[in-house]
């Protein structure tokens, strides 16, 4: 397995991280035997990545992977947390807590729930719009001080408070969502983090799962995609089409459409790091498929010709959940 650094001051991980939101929430019932059999061959295959969240299934998600990590030796791997997002006992989202004390509080019951005496990377999953961000990276740098934390990274926010956020404290990554159809980081948040030495944690490489190759109509019950604009109506059947191209074009070069659309995104940069969100050992064999060979410029741009920006049809989420983002300010 590859390796590539987080940003000047974070750790080494695999070019690979493993996404595991997917396999306690959003896209349908869970397979307990099947996650853990998942996270173990990642393990195995020498992803040292693993990105959860506290909210993800309500604590289920950090509960599976202490499971794992029994298995496996704590130190040969990352973990990335995410905190602050806010849920009710339906599972529906209430908001985000990036206060000092909520910081603190949340860390330890993921250290409780993980089975861990300390978090590698922990970040914020949004940014309170009520809590300036220097309180929340504050908070977090204190945990750092007192060996809780490693890293701190950030998630889904803009230039400005990247830039607000570093001067209180290295951070090491901003997570965000960076696609061959979603590349809106391009214009602000990746110059700026490359600008101050901060990696890419990208997840929704594969659109979740629109250009993965496997998807062939709308979202059964259960999945969260069936809200989100991509996913509905005439925009599902254009950004099929989308996705068909693309598994055309991924064909003559030997590679599945998620082969591709991986490799595209690892090919952006050694400061960047696909997350996949394999909830299944077929899925995650077939990732780590991505990292065979390079693609060459001529086979990348073949790729944008085919997808190229503004290609898929419908904002990447729901208009309330869109304007929590403070991403998409730049």
């Amino acid at each position: 397995m590859q390796t590539r650094k987080l940003g000047k001051t974070g750790p080494q991980v695999s070019a690979l991280g493993l996404g595991c939101m997917g396999m306690s929430d959003a896209y349908g019932p869970r397979d307990r035997a099947e996650s853990l059999a998942t996270l173990d061959a990642a393990v195995e295959a020498g992803i040292t990545l693993l990105d959860t969240g506290d909210f993800y299934g309500m604590g289920h998600n950090e509960m599976l992977i202490g499971e794992a990590l029994k298995r496996h030796r704590r130190d040969d791997l990352v973990l990335s947390v995410k905190f602050g997002a806010l849920r009710g006992p339906e599972g529906a989202f209430l908001g985000f807590d990036g206060r000092p004390m909520a910081v603190k509080s949340a860390l330890a019951y993921s250290l409780q729930r993980l089975g861990v005496d300390h978090i590698d990377i922990y970040r914020p999953a949004r940014l309170d719009p009520d809590v300036p961000i220097e309180e929340t990276v504050g908070a977090v740098a204190e945990l750092v001080q007192a060996g809780y934390v490693r890293h701190i990274g950030l998630s889904e926010v803009g230039s400005e408070t990247i830039r607000r956020a570093a001067a209180v404290h290295p951070i090491c990554d901003v997570q965000i969502e960076y696609a061959l159809v979603s590349r809106g980081i391009e214009a602000g948040v990746l110059p700026t983090c490359r600008e101050l030495g901060i990696g890419i944690t990208a997840y929704g490489v594969l659109a979740r799962g629109l250009i993965g190759g496997h998807m062939t109509g709308a979202p059964g019950p259960g999945d969260w995609r069936a809200f989100g604009p991509r996913f509905q109506g005439e925009n599902l059947d254009r950004n099929l089409q989308v996705a068909e191209a693309l598994r055309a074009a991924a064909e003559r070069i030997g590679l599945t459409p998620a082969q591709a659309a991986i490799a595209w995104v690892a090919a952006r940069g050694d400061d960047i790091v696909p997350l996949v969100g394999a909830r299944r050992r077929e899925r995650l064999a077939e990732a780590l498929g991505a990292f065979d060979r390079a693609l060459t410029t001529e086979e990348a741009s073949m790729l944008e010709q085919v997808a190229p920006k503004g290609a898929m049809a419908g904002e990447r989420y729901p208009a309330q959940q869109m304007a929590m983002l403070d991403s998409e300010r730049g």
